[in-house]
């Protein structure tokens, strides 16, 4: 069994927690409950492939300078982002300064508007990918699924950038499609009930 972190509360939850304070309350009220929105959504993929390479602890710490410079990651505003955005996000020490994967959330941000024309919302078609119940695997045992391989795969052919199946993977997690909180934590009983009463949209 994952080893298990106890927070000053005395709760167990999973040992990923206890290298920053910040991750508490990212994981007790965020990390696995179930995301409809799309502006959530497509925040949260950017944010993954902003953390390619890096911690998620350094991605947290900016993820309010990330909304700001990223128009509170409303695809539509970003997808309308030019040359003159792209100059102004690399002097921003605020955030991550990659050109790579600046341009790979502009570029993304028009990739989802193609999406929500044809499948109707960002929702919609990454719950399509979520795993059969029962077929999850062991929490934390792994970092890619056949799910996250076969939505990189897809959203690679839609053009999208920095969503490989680690990242995907990652997405998946967060958002609510696999419960990977560790067997013990506290928490994972809450978002499996969080999940039993969400309706996948487009379902």
């Amino acid at each position: 069994m994952t080893s298990i972190f106890h927070g000053p509360d005395g709760r167990p939850r999973c040992p990923w927690c206890a290298a920053s304070p910040e991750y508490l309350a990212y994981h007790d009220s965020e990390w696995g409950f179930p995301v409809a929105d799309d502006r959530r959504l497509f925040e949260k993929i950017c944010l993954e492939g902003f953390q390619s390479g890096l911690s998620w602890r350094t991605i947290l710490a900016k993820r309010e300078n990330f909304r700001a410079a990223f128009a509170g990651f409303d695809h539509e505003r970003v997808a309308a982002f030019g040359e003159g955005d792209v100059a102004r996000l690399l002097a921003d020490a605020g955030i991550v300064r990659h050109r790579g994967k600046i341009e790979a959330a502009i570029n993304n941000a028009r990739r989802a508007g193609e999406l929500i024309r044809s499948e109707g919302s960002i929702a919609a078609y990454v719950w399509r990918f979520e795993p059969p119940a029962g077929e999850a695997g062991v929490p934390q045992t792994r970092s890619t699924s056949p799910e996250s391989v076969a939505m990189s795969k897809d959203l690679k052919k839609r053009g999208w950038a920095f969503v490989g199946p680690t990242t995907v993977y990652a997405f998946m997690q967060a958002m609510g499609l696999v419960n990977d909180h560790a067997e013990g934590c506290a928490i994972r009983d809450e978002a499996a009930r969080a999940r039993a009463g969400f309706r996948p949209p487009g379902r």
